[in-house]
């Protein structure tokens, strides 16, 4: 049977194809993370409340995402049962729900510019957990790259322009729980995303089988612990009230679900090298539109520290550019050249 025209020809149009990629990836991360600050740091309603229970945006997000990976398996007639043994999916569960847990709070200290940006320096965490988990070893390239972003957050970090607004409160006691914050998500994403290549290396396991299970047992741990907090009713009780933050929430559980989407069609379509540059440049773009949204100052300091980390962000991606491709088999056994998914 025939496709339709406009299906044939989005399939032969590299062009369209790359601009639907990159559309999608910029729309859904840049909308999430403005989404996000939103949720975060503004407070809703005539009395300036505050959101304040950041792991019921982790069951709102995990239950969307279960449901729509639930469908996938469906719709391709795939098997439902796990394919791992199922404490491993709750390994990388629990280590994904401190990583996202850690990012939301994180806003309540820092401005989303400085956690955008220190979220480059995941390869920290990453090369120490790949090193650990997988006995990877990493070149002298990767260490320099890791020691400039280091450079380039720390300056960034550590010289802003002033004092940016914060609904709960100001000082350098909330920039340390930020950054201490900030360095909890970078530990816990490199050993999600260290465990998550493990299990695929480790089993025959198709993508939407991890993402079911994992984002199912996220919604029975954030739901026990909204429970076991007593912030359940209060959460429900709040975007009750606030119908701009129910909309808010449901936005952003949205708009990180689609981009799971959007993330694995570019890496199928373009592969790495492509995936690595635009999602350097969305970051870039979160920073200036968070700026200019929330009305952040950056000082020159930081406008360098910026610098040294994007140049050496795309510095590495187009080193990676090498005439001759090593085979499939090769690019799945180097864990440098598997991309880290973002991880809303």
């Amino acid at each position: 049977m025939a496709e339709p025209i406009s299906t044939g020809a989005l399939k032969d149009n590299k062009l369209l194809k790359g601009v639907f990629a990159v559309a999608g990836i910029m729309i859904t991360l840049v909308s999430y993370g403005v989404l996000q600050e939103k949720i975060m740091r503004v407070p809703y309603g005539l009395n300036k409340e505050p959101f304040k229970f950041s792991l019921f945006l982790v069951l709102c997000n995990r239950v969307t995402t279960s449901a729509v990976s639930a469908g996938f398996l469906l719709a391709s007639k795939k098997a439902l049962g796990p394919v791992a043994p199922v404490y491993k999916y709750c390994l990388v569960s629990i280590s994904n729900i401190l990583t996202t847990t850690c990012q939301y709070e994180a806003l309540k200290y820092v401005s989303f510019p400085v956690q955008t940006l220190a979220k480059c320096a995941k390869m920290i965490p990453v090369m120490v957990w790949g090193t650990v988990i997988m006995q990877k070893k990493y070149k002298g390239n990767d260490y320099l790259l890791a020691f400039l972003v280091t450079v380039g957050c720390s300056i960034f970090i550590l010289y802003p322009a002033g004092t940016d607004i914060s609904p709960y409160g100001k000082g350098r006691e909330n920039t340390v729980w930020g950054v201490s914050l900030m360095i909890g998500y970078l530990g816990f994403d490199g050993f999600t995303s260290t465990f998550q290549d493990k299990l695929f290396k480790g089993y025959d396991m198709e993508i939407h089988n991890q993402i079911f299970y994992t984002t199912l047992c996220s919604c029975l741990l954030s739901f026990t612990g909204l429970i076991l907090q007593g912030h359940l009713l209060p959460a429900i009780e709040f975007v009750a009230r606030h119908n701009d933050c129910f909309l808010d929430v449901v936005l952003l559980s949205t708009v990180a679900t689609a981009s799971q989407f959007f993330i694995s069609y570019t890496i199928r379509t373009f592969g790495a090298l492509v995936f690595a540059t635009i999602m350097t440049t969305r970051q870039l773009v979160s920073i200036m539109l968070s700026c200019i949204w929330f009305h952040h100052p950056l000082s020159w300091e930081q406008c360098i520290g910026a610098v040294i980390v994007f140049g050496s962000l795309y510095m590495k991606t187009f080193l990676r550019k090498t005439p001759q491709k090593p085979p499939p088999s090769e690019q799945t056994k180097n864990g440098t050249s598997s991309p880290l998914k973002e991880n809303p």
